[in-house]
C-alpha cells in the first residue's frame, strides 16, 4: 500500500503549519514556498482539513491558517484518514457485503488485522509529537520518495500512562 501525496502532503501541511506559526496563523503561500509543494494542492488538502475541524483560517492582512486543537489532540491518522477517505487496506475489510467470501476468506482477516496496525500506529502519534521530533534535530524535507532515499528516524512510542 501506498499512502496519497494528498496525505503526504497534509501531514507536511499541518507539521509546517505547528512548527511556523509562532502562535499565529500561517500564510499557505509560505508553506506551499517551504515545502515545495504545489499552492493549488496545498488549497485543496486546506479546504478537507478545515471541513473537519483539524484547520481554522483567519481572514485579513496578517490571517492564514492555524490548528484548530491542540497538536497533542491531532493524530498523523486523523488526518491521513480525512485526506484518505478512510484507511483500509481493501473493502472488504468494513464492507463485507462486498465480496461473496468475506464470511470465510482467511485473507480478508488478515487484511483487517494489517489495517488496524496501521491505524493504531499512526493513531498513536500527534503532531505535538512531531514537533518534538523536528525540534530534536529532525529534518521536514518530506519522505524522500523523490531523491530515492529512505528516513529513518524513529518516532517514539508513547505510552498512555
Amino acid at each position: 500500500m501506498k499512502l496519497s501525496t494528498r496525505s503526504r502532503y497534509g501531514v507536511r501541511l499541518m507539521l509546517d503549519m505547528a512548527l511556523h506559526s509562532n502562535g499565529g496563523p500561517a500564510r499557505l503561500g509560505d508553506i506551499a514556498r517551504r515545502q515545495e509543494i504545489p499552492l493549488k494542492y496545498l488549497e485543496q488538502i486546506i479546504i478537507s482539513l478545515k471541513k473537519a475541524g483539524y484547520v481554522k483560517s483567519i481572514r485579513g492582512p496578517k490571517g492564514g491558517h492555524l490548528p484548530a486543537k491542540p497538536l497533542e489532540k491531532i493524530t498523523v491518522g486523523e488526518v491521513v484518514a480525512v485526506l484518505e477517505g478512510g484507511i483500509k487496506l481493501t473493502r472488504c475489510t468494513d464492507q463485507p457485503e462486498v465480496c461473496d467470501r468475506s464470511a470465510s476468506c482467511v485473507t480478508r482477516f488478515l487484511w483487517k488485522e494489517a489495517t488496524d496496525a496501521m491505524l493504531e500506529r499512526l493513531d498513536a502519534v500527534t503532531f505535538s509529537d512531531l514537533v518534538e521530533m523536528s525540534a530534536a534535530g529532525g529534518e521536514l524535507t518530506g519522505c524522500g520518495e523523490s531523491a530515492g532515499t529512505s528516513h529513518r528516524a524513529r518516532v517514539p512510542e508513547r505510552s498512555e500512562d
